[in-house]
């Protein structure tokens, strides 16, 4: 029990320690987690590396893709398909080649190389999807490609399993005399013991019974969840949500190893199937904790697992290896980019995201050992291999975000719309914000013009019957194209705040009487919008805002004229406080350390109390 509590205090004090400092560096907390197991492992040699304790961290991928499956409708899985097969089904075949023959040429015989071919070919699931998700990634093109060839990959690792025997040429012994398949002792499942349901069964037993774990998966989530969750719901004990929770991961997961089958891949289809569920977010609400806590003792344990004694003694080839795989890998997924399409950063976040070895890759690695096909040494330093390039990982995500801020997003390389058309109003951007200044000015008999440089909205107005043209706003050509010259107004409703700015001050520029109305999106990129030029700025949020606030007052105790009343001098003080503070506003210093305007903030804080204590006292009577 001492010895249990010990490796706890430890390994949470090195999470709580090294990954805040990580983040706070811009290293993003895989790496923090990396450099915790480091210190804690081979450097400091507080903790032994553990198999069982790495098997049970990897439950924190298995419960990831149950949570990645809850936001997967079986209809967005089906739309991905041509990504899975096509996408996914060539990163493998092509990188299982490329890395294949570079082994080859290094000395190795055909059979080993194509098993390290098989290794490499994998990327990390656990660190790309808890990066993406970490920095708002996964829903870009980039992200959902990056997605689907990781999910592609953690099918293949099943026909994986079942080749690298016949690599070894042992493939007879693992039939009994009677045709029956006999389970290999594989050393990565030791710890989960014997049971299983496929054992001695026939070729033709053991896809029946796989199948039948699979439909029991489907059904029991279509039809089993729903009677379950309100079974629960009625004892009204929170905890018991959770521990239902748990019991279907854990369940599932046991029933998928029991088949032969990959446990992440189980409970990412049972999340699927659940991902319609009305108790979806209590699902996830309730596994999230978990997760994020056994993927970081995952890194952890993968950091406190490096051999630094191999490692010192060839570190230069070691790590030339693992840069040389990633730098294959990543021209692979290069290649693979751009035949799918995927274009400016999502291109680079697709190739650097992926050029990694994967967790799996300890799998098929103590598999290959087990089965002969690698040399124990030579797993050695597979496994190093593996760790390295892991740990270079987040130095990629970092090298992408310098990348992203130095590219432009280019849509699909689609070329801007030709303006073939003028009128009175240019909308520049038409998403939430400007969809609704459009419609309101067309309906009310006056012609616009819209820009945006988002071709799939503009594609869905036209579908709706609105005319609108594709292309950046902020080119000079396109707003000349637009009729800037002759234009009454140009409304800027750009979701980006430095385009925002920047499309406002280039108008004022070319025309002093233009009126512009800009979407700002908070205080201090109004004061930026008013030194650009803007006449009309609306922050995105304000009114919506105020509406809300009257809301609440009506409902304390004020009546509606009341309330509407103190809306009215909210609205008039604020904006008389914005232009105050627009003289003090300097865009070199934060406004937190601009002591002259938060002197002048406090003030007018106070006069906007008593302004509004003095109209409510005034109001009513003269109502009366």
């Amino acid at each position: 029990m001492e010895s249990f509590l010990y490796q706890a205090a430890i390994y949470l004090a090195a999470a709580v320690i090294a990954v805040p400092l990580s983040v706070r560096l811009g290293l993003g907390s895989v790496l923090g987690y990396l450099l915790a197991g480091i210190a804690i492992g081979p450097a400091l040699g507080l903790v032994a590396a553990s198999n069982d304790l790495q098997h049970f961290a990897e439950f924190g991928v298995v419960m990831m893709l149950f949570i990645i499956g809850l936001e997967l409708e079986p209809r967005a899985l089906w739309g991905m398909r041509h990504r899975l097969i096509g996408m996914g089904g060539l990163q493998i075949v092509l990188t299982t080649a490329a890395v294949s023959g570079s082994a080859m040429v290094l000395g190795l015989d055909l059979s080993t190389s194509l098993a390290v071919g098989l290794i490499f070919a994998l990327s990390s699931t656990a660190i790309v999807l808890q990066t993406l998700n970490e920095k708002g990634l996964m829903q870009t093109s980039g992200g959902r490609s990056a997605f689907s060839v990781l999910l592609t990959q953690d099918i293949a690792v099943i026909p994986m399993l079942i080749l690298l025997p016949l690599l070894a040429g042992v493939a007879e012994p693992l039939l009994n005399p009677d045709g029956s398949i006999q389970r290999a002792p594989v050393a990565a499942d030791a710890h989960h013991g014997a049971m299983s349901l496929v054992e001695g069964l026939p070729g033709w037993g053991v896809t029946l019974v796989t199948l039948g774990a699979v439909a029991l998966i489907i059904l029991g989530g279509s039809y089993g969840a729903r009677p379950l969750f309100r079974f629960i719901h009625a004892a009204r004990l929170p905890e018991m949500f959770t521990a239902v929770a748990l019991l279907i991961v854990v369940g599932i997961a046991f029933l998928m190893l029991m088949v032969g089958l990959s446990p992440a891949l189980g409970t990412f289809l049972a999340g699927v199937v659940l991902a319609n569920s009305e108790f979806r977010h209590q699902l996830e609400s309730d596994i999230e904790p978990f997760k994020g806590l056994l993927l970081g003792l995952f890194f952890i344990t993968v950091g406190a697992g490096i051999n630094f004694g191999t490692f010192l003694a060839a570190p230069f080839t070691l790590l030339g290896l693992a840069l040389g795989v990633m730098l294959i890998k990543g021209l692979v997924l290069f290649g693979l980019a751009w035949l799918f399409k995927l274009r400016g950063r999502n291109k680079w976040l697709f190739t650097l995201s992926l050029a990694q070895a994967g967790e799996f890759g300890f799998v098929l690695i103590a598999f290959s050992i087990q089965q002969n096909v690698v040399a124990s040494v030579l797993g050695e330093r597979l496994l190093l291999v593996v760790a390295l390039s892991m740990m270079i990982t987040p130095l990629l995500f970092i090298a992408y975000d310098w990348l992203s801020r130095r590219l432009e997003d280019v849509t699909e390389l689609q070329p801007d719309d030709e303006i073939d058309d003028e009128g009175p109003v240019i909308i520049a951007g038409v998403g939430r914000f400007g969809q609704v200044v459009n419609r309101l000015v067309q309906s009310s008999g006056f012609k616009t013009v819209v820009i945006d440089h988002d071709l799939k909205t503009i594609q869905l107005m036209r579908r709706f019957g609105f005319k609108g043209f594709f292309g950046d706003p902020t080119r000079p050509e396109l707003l000349q194209a637009a009729g800037i010259e002759h234009a009454k107004v140009l409304v800027v409703a750009l979701d980006n705040p430095a385009s925002t700015t920047k499309l406002v001050a280039f108008a004022r520029q070319m025309r002093e009487d233009l009126h512009i109305v800009a979407r700002a999106r908070d205080r201090t990129h109004v004061y930026a919008l008013y030194q650009a030029g803007a006449n009309d700025i609306v922050r995105e949020m304000f009114d919506s805002s105020l509406r809300a606030g009257r809301y609440v007052l009506e409902n304390v105790g004020l009546s509606e004229y009341e309330a509407a009343t103190a809306e009215e001098t909210f609205f008039h003080h604020d904006r008389k406080t914005l232009r105050d503070l627009a003289g003090l506003w300097d865009p070199n210093i934060p406004p937190a350390e601009n002591t002259a305007y938060i002197e002048r903030a406090k003030e007018l804080e106070k006069e906007l109390e008593t302004a509004l204590l003095s109209t409510l006292e005034a109001k009513p009577t003269k109502a009366a």
